[in-house]
């Protein structure tokens, strides 16, 4: 459970209005397009400046921490700024699949799953709409929200806007996929992950709670130990682990023969032995 004393609330007005300015030539992600965002134009994530909600809606499915006993609140933003092929929510990272929300609307939807007994209000891929999610805290705050904010990100991240959400996130659920550039690029468009992931999660622990997810690719049990071995080197335990085996093919990952399949028994047999052997020792492992 995230306790009520995890909530910061210390942004501001200034932090918003950095975070906006970073739209005008969009730099919010490391992939620093420079697309003009705030004019509507859309950036690699496929995104333009008024935010694009997929769902908002209880959820029972994410760590126990976050799940807690009524279920997290999460809201789904549609577009993304990796290019996973083999993305399970692909209908709304990479086709758009959503409906346009405003601030306040956005707002009002955070404050309705605290109603309905959300535990957390838990942003799914909010990185390409960064600005309009804190504003929209801020104004939750303001109403009367409560209960904490997750920010559920795949990891690749500026530090520089993370920074600038220091006191609109209370937790950071926080992907760490590849050690290796070649498998970055291969499969997520994006060769710089292993370069900014660690420094973006050491700004986020500044700042408060991160939980690092890791999901286990097949025949990839190698990055999967390196992945580990870094966390480990680097973050120890100041950091909790959310190792996932469950992976199955979606999107293009037909393309790509070496990962168009589930992990098998062995693999997961071999993997736990990893996780064992990684020297983290607070998490959750994940069938």
């Amino acid at each position: 459970m995230i306790r009520a004393d995890f909530i910061t609330g210390r942004g501001n007005l200034q932090q918003i209005r950095a975070l906006y300015g970073l739209m005008g030539k969009c730099r919010l992600c490391p992939r620093r397009c420079l697309v003009r965002r705030l004019e509507g134009r859309r950036g690699v994530c496929r995104s333009g400046v008024v935010p694009v909600v997929a769902s908002a809606t209880l959820h029972r499915g994410e760590e126990p921490p976050i799940s807690g006993k009524n279920g997290s609140g999460t809201v789904f933003f549609s577009g993304c700024n990796m290019g996973c092929v083999y993305c399970q929510n692909y209908p709304i990272s990479q086709l758009g699949v959503g409906k346009k929300t405003t601030v306040a609307e956005l707002a009002e939807k955070m404050l309705g799953l605290q109603r309905a007994g959300a535990e957390n209000v838990n942003f799914v891929t909010p990185t390409h709409f960064a600005a309009q999610t804190a504003h929209a805290v801020l104004l939750a705050r303001r109403g009367g929200l409560s209960v904490p904010v997750v920010w559920n990100s795949s990891g690749y991240e500026s530090v520089e806007t993370i920074r600038l959400l220091d006191g609109f996130v209370d937790v950071y659920l926080c992907d760490y996929r590849y050690a290796t550039p070649e498998l970055a690029k291969r499969y997520s468009g994006a060769e710089d992950y292993p370069l900014v992931v660690e420094e973006a999660i050491e700004e986020m622990l500044r700042q408060c709670r991160v939980i690092i997810r890791h999901l286990c690719l097949p025949g990839q049990l190698a990055e999967t130990e390196k992945v580990l071995g870094r966390i480990n080197a680097r973050f120890g335990n100041r950091v909790e682990i959310s190792f996932m085996s469950q992976y199955f093919p979606a999107h293009r990952a037909d393309e790509y023969p070496e990962i168009n399949r589930r992990l098998g028994a062995w693999e997961k047999r071999e993997a736990r032995r990893v996780l064992d052997s990684s020297g983290l020792e607070n998490g959750w492992l994940q069938e």
